[in-house]
């Protein structure tokens, strides 16, 4: 039997500052080796029970505990969050809270100063952990100055130079492109190869996080652990619908064809999954027939892109000769590698960025006549990193901010705010400061700062990243009537294909600054060729139609036609 490096045993934890605890009655045993997977929706307990077991509590979270939590055989609040910090290493979701290295390699090597490591034998193991992630190229880079995906690579990359056993990914997706999320499931798989590695990971993209095999998942819902479970039993049951996880979209499409969910060790691996001659028969009949053809939008103009060139740095572009329109009323996803130029284009959409070369028309007007003041009166811009946008103390007073400094009236100011914070799950917790809250709840903030403006235009810059099911479900259904009712143009940035499939009817597909697609998202995700420039990956839909001998386009448009269907008679 392996050694088990984890127990939990009548395990409780309140804050100090909350008056009902947030984990429960928790009996939990992790093996030596294991690959675990914990899922649950925001304020499950997740990132607590993670915590407890890093040491962040009870030494840096103050709250009472009951029962007890053993690390390697010790009573993790008997032992310094230093010794702690020699068995478990972390990658946090805000990877920005993680750095303390000037460049990449400073971060790298933090632990093996620390430990006065003789730089002789330091520089090759920096090197060496910086190539397993890919960032060999960035030794000399400011961490700050990288993009979303690349500073998780260098947080990554930081816990191996830690030299621990025990590894914990808190949503360690967030922030990567699809090709590169695949990658990075199959760096941490690699790492967990490693007999002497037990891998924990945090995240809300159950499907992708299968991408390569996990050992168990340990379903969390209010504070308790509801199941625990292989990826095969959980898949066989109905939890995941229960408790608001999103299933894998081959498991949903096998639902929607009226197929019955097979019991054998392959559920989890569509390349693997065995289907009978039943279930095949009822899929290749429920992909059948023409998916209808969507109306090109007949709007007026709201953007419009004309041989755009972009450079930070002179000489070397960002954006290369680029040009699209976009009509009032649609809903677009932008999509590409990170790096791509799809952030640049936004802010060149808002005039914090102004073109070399070419126009960008706002309305029907050069955008170069316009202020970025008045530019912000028709486009809002949520950005991806909440940090650099929040600039109150409270979520409350964050939200009624850009009204208040408008000259709004108080009783509409409450009006808006009080409909944005419901949208996004936010009311009951609007008197909270903001520092107390997790990265994907200060994530919410920023959208409800923004809806609460009603702009005409509305881009979302990865709107999902750290959001669990429920609460992107309910986010995007309030977008949606923004767009139905209002007529309010939105752009996602977003490497969610799940998002793009689910909330869009356009793809605007960017790679190493060139738009290289403008088509719909059905056609963009059957399309090897794009998916290959732009770092994308194909879905688990286009794999169960290649297993069907289906067009994959097919597929994938009549599932987004049935999906949306199923959603509007709801």
């Amino acid at each position: 039997m392996e050694e088990t490096v984890i127990r939990f045993e009548n395990f409780g934890f309140q804050y100090k500052v909350q008056q009902t605890p947030t984990l429960y009655d928790i009996n939990l045993s992790i093996r030596k080796g294991e690959k675990v997977l914990i899922l649950g929706s925001s304020g499950s307990g997740k990132s607590t029970l993670a915590n407890c077991i890093n040491g962040l509590i009870p030494f840096s979270n103050e709250g009472t505990i009951t029962g007890s939590v053993t690390v390697n055989g010790l009573e993790t609040r008997s032992v310094s969050i230093h010794e702690l910090s020699k068995m478990v290493g972390t990658v946090l979701q805000d990877s920005d809270a993680q750095f303390v290295g000037l460049s990449v390699g400073e971060d790298i090597a933090f632990a093996m100063e620390n430990e006065a490591t003789p730089r002789s034998e330091m520089v090759p193991i920096v090197y060496r952990h910086a190539s397993v992630v890919g960032m060999q190229d960035f030794i000399g880079a400011v961490p700050f100055d990288l993009s979303g995906g690349q500073k998780q690579k260098v947080a990554i990359a930081g816990v191996l130079g830690s030299d621990v056993s025990i590894l914990i990914f808190d949503e360690p997706l967030a922030s990567l492109d699809p090709q590169m999320g695949q990658t990075a499931v199959e760096l941490i798989d690699n790492l967990s190869q490693n007999d002497e590695h037990t891998v924990i990971i945090i995240e809300h993209r159950l499907e992708d996080v299968l991408h390569r095999r996990v050992d168990r998942v340990i379903l969390m819902s209010e504070g308790r652990i509801v199941s625990d479970s292989t990826p095969d039993e959980l898949l066989q049951s109905t939890l995941l619908l229960d408790y608001g996880i999103r299933e894998p979209l081959y498991i949903t499409a096998m639902k929607y064809a009226g197929c019955s969910i097979p019991d054998n060790s392959n559920l989890c691996d569509i390349h693997c999954i065995e289907f009978s001659q039943d279930n095949r028969k009822k899929l290749i009949e429920f992909f059948s027939g023409n998916p209808s053809v969507s109306k090109a939008s007949a709007g007026e103009e709201v953007i419009r892109f004309e041989n755009v060139d972009f450079a930070y740095d002179e000489g070397v572009n960002v954006l290369n000769d680029v040009s699209f329109s976009i009509q009032k009323g649609e809903r677009i996803a932008v999509i590409g590698k990170n790096g791509a130029g799809k952030s640049t284009a936004a802010k060149l959409i808002c005039g914090i960025a102004r073109p070399q070369k070419g126009s960008v028309h706002i309305g029907g007007t050069n955008a170069k006549q316009l202020s970025v003041k008045e530019i912000g009166e028709h486009v809002g811009y949520v950005m991806q990193n909440p940090n650099q946008m929040i600039l109150k103390d409270t979520i409350k007073k964050e939200v009624e901010f850009a009204l208040s400094i408008r000259g709004f009236g108080a009783e509409e100011i409450r009006r808006r705010a009080t409909i944005a914070l419901n949208a996004c799950s936010l009311y009951s917790m609007r008197n909270w400061p903001v520092d107390t809250v997790s990265y994907g709840q200060k994530k919410r903030i920023t959208v409800a700062s923004i809806l609460v403006l009603h702009p005409d235009v509305l881009i979302l810059d990865e709107p999902s990243a750290g959001q669990d099911y429920k609460s992107y479900m309910e986010i995007m259904h309030f977008i949606e009537i923004l767009n139905r009712e209002y007529g309010i143009t939105i752009l996602f940035i977003t490497h969610d294909m799940h998002l793009a499939l689910e909330n869009t009817d356009r793809a605007i597909v960017f790679a190493d600054g060139r738009l290289i697609a403008d088509d719909r998202v059905s056609s963009v995700l059957a399309n090897d060729s794009v998916i290959q420039q732009a770092n994308l990956k194909q879905t688990s839909l286009y794999t169960l139609a290649l297993r069907l001998d289906l067009p994959p386009e097919q597929v994938i448009w009549r599932f987004i036609e049935h999906e949306r269907a199923v959603k509007a008679d709801e």
